[in-house]
């Protein structure tokens, strides 16, 4: 969840370590800190807070070296301090590392170190990994070939449960980094005359767009001329350099005040990009080039079986009521979470997906995993070429949307929503979903991009509205059928950067408990659609009104409410059923970013939030 950066080259290396970290400050964190070698000794600055407060440390200490590590922690043994925050430092001072993940057995290796006269400063799982490295170096035979350090390391991790990304340095070799992963992603930077390792593109991105993505039990060996990748066996890997499909450009801010702001209104290109390419000639389906799957094979499919986290899983709701809307066949959704610890019985002729923006969601990996340990097919939907999920997965489907920074999902969700609509139509009409209707689909899909315009238009009537509603402390999302799962989306949406406690339910639910919170001081939100749902959601809603509530309607256009049912109205584009839910989910989005906004929120960087959870 947290950030890591190394760099070997020809220039200092806090300056390029320190932009790094800053690169990578959506993901997350609460701390942060920098080491460097040089002249047979670590420079180190270690602070509590934002990277700003790190980079005024490191000017005042001014860390020389050409070798360093870097870190941003997210807080999981141990409490927010200077202390605790990454690198850490061995006993003798001869090991630093920083790490991602969680060291599961450290209670026990803590205890056995604590018993060979290593003391410990901080209350973390790191330290204890460290100094278990600086054991196995200090036993390591000093021999002509091989690396000691190397070796050091290599040992130690097969004495470590639970995951990790780490990256290491040793005092007494000047220009080395030995880093490693299990469960926790980590790439390798191929530059020009230097070397980089970060776990997220991000961070190196403005350097090298060369990389190589390692897996799972790979170790990487850097030094300022050339690196090696070898298995914790020993064996050696031929590393594969890929290169990066985005540039810097597409990381910036570009005018906008936030990340969350940009990508709201990147969403019409972001949909063209996940459609490109996608739909047969006679334009009456879809088309996926990556599944690995048959024709034939998918008709002999009768259930699908998603599992996914967070926003991710509110989009799978939405493929659910699609796929079964149009393609007839029963669809699971599980929280990835929860999948891997159920025995959940499961009928042989089931088609796994999971659907992780990152494809680095320990809990969607872990699930993903256990389907196919039980031999079922699994595909992916994912937004980042060369992740774990997509390395790991049967086969699947990239979104194209871009690097995602904010850590609030919008344009990657929007497309999530997409792909789970294309899936439906590509199903139904390989079932019986007719030419004529095929087409209707396929039309509707390609409106999408100019329905959210229109939408995004609306941006400034709904910054209005926003300020009306930005000084509640409790809300309410509501919706029906597919807009159910928009509704929870819009909660989440709320919660997690504005920090006000919001809740989606389906409508008719209202009455059987949540109406009891219903008050002038508790706002409700309706996603009102045309059609058969209309009259159920208003009726839903006088409910409401009944009780004093507030409402703000998300309202199709053409329909008409009852006079005074809505204190404000939001209008968006009739349209297809399977494209609704993105139109609805625009202007949730929108008002809980200015919400956000009026209340001075860090919108990028919310509290206790990462973007990619990688820790169980």
């Amino acid at each position: 969840m947290c950030g890591i950066i190394g760099y070997i080259g020809k220039q200092k290396a806090a300056p390029v370590i320190l932009e790094g970290l800053k690169r990578l400050e959506y993901r997350g964190y609460d701390s942060a800190g920098v080491a460097t070698l040089y002249d047979g000794h670590f420079d180190t600055a270690k602070k509590a807070g934002r990277v700003d407060g790190l980079i005024k440390a490191t000017k005042a200490q001014k860390l020389p070296g050409t070798t360093g590590i870097g870190h941003t922690r997210w807080a999981t043994h141990g409490g927010v301090t200077d202390t605790n925050a990454h690198p850490h430092i061995s006993n003798d001072g001869k090991i630093a590392l920083i790490h991602n993940g969680v060291i599961e057995n450290y209670v026990g290796i803590k205890k056995f170190l604590t018993g060979k006269g290593y003391t410990f400063t901080s209350e973390t799982d790191t330290e204890v990994l460290c100094n278990l490295i600086d054991y196995h170096y200090q036993k390591e035979p000093v021999t002509k070939e091989g690396s000691r350090f190397l070796e050091a390391v290599r040992k130690t991790l097969r004495h470590v449960e639970g995951t990790y990304g780490i990256a290491v340095m040793c005092a007494d070799c000047p220009a080395e980094i030995v880093a490693a992963r299990k469960g926790s992603p980590l790439i390798l930077g191929v530059g020009d005359g230097e070397y980089m390792l970060a776990s997220d593109v991000a961070a190196i991105i403005s350097r090298t767009q060369n990389v190589v993505y390692l897996k799972d039990g790979e170790m990487v060996h850097m030094t300022a001329k050339n690196f090696t990748i070898t298995t914790l066996e020993a064996e050696d890997v031929s590393p594969v350099i890929d290169t990066v499909s985005w540039n810097i450009e597409d990381a910036e801010l570009n005018g906008y005040a936030h990340f969350m702001e940009k990508e709201i209104f990147e969403q019409p290109a972001a949909l063209e990009n996940t459609m490109r390419g996608r739909f047969s000639e006679d334009g009456s389906t879809a088309q996926f080039g990556g599944l690995n799957i048959s024709a034939a094979d998918f008709r002999q499919i009768d259930r699908f079986h998603f599992l996914a986290c967070g926003s991710a899983w509110h989009a799978c709701l939405v493929a659910e009521h699609l796929i079964e809307r149009f393609a007839r066949v029963p669809v699971e959704v599980d929280y990835a979470s929860e999948f891997r610890y159920r025995n959940t019985p499961l009928d042989r002729s089931t088609l796994f997906f999971t659907v992780s923006q990152s494809g680095e969601t320990i809990d969607t990996l872990a699930a993903m995993r256990e389907a196919k340990r039980k031999g079922y097919k699994v595909l992916a939907i994912n937004n980042v070429v060369g992740s774990t999920i997509a390395r790991e997965a049967d086969g699947g489907v990239y979104q194209h949307v871009g690097p995602e920074i904010g850590v609030a999902s919008t344009k990657a969700f929007t497309s999530q929503l997409l792909l789970g609509a294309m899936l439906a139509l590509y199903i139904g009409r390989m079932r019986d979903m007719s030419f004529s209707d095929g087409v209707d689909y396929v039309n509707a899909l390609k409106s999408a991009p100019q329905l959210v315009r229109q939408v995004l238009e609306q941006a400034p009537k709904i910054r209005e509205i926003a300020k009306r509603y930005a000084h509640y402390h409790d809300f309410l999302f509501l919706g029906r059928l597919s807009l159910f799962p928009v509704a929870l989306e819009g909660a989440l949406k709320l919660k997690e950067i504005s920090y006000i406690h919001a809740e989606g339910y389906p409508a008719a639910e209202m009455k059987h408990g949540p109406i009891a919170l219903i008050s002038e001081q508790c706002p409700s939100l309706f996603l009102v659609p045309a059609g058969e749902m209309f009259n159920k959601v208003v009726s839903s809603m006088q409910e409401i009104k009944a009780r004093k509530g507030k409402i703000i309607a998300v309202l199709s256009t053409g329909c008409e409410l009852p006079a005074g049912l809505a204190d404000d109205v939001i209008h968006i584009p009739e349209c297809h059923e399977a494209v609704l839910p993105i139109i609805a989910t625009v202007p949730v989005q929108l008002l809980s970013y200015y919400i956000t906004v009026e209340l001075g929120r860090d919108v990028d960087k919310p509290r206790n939030l990462a973007k990619s959870v990688t820790v169980e």
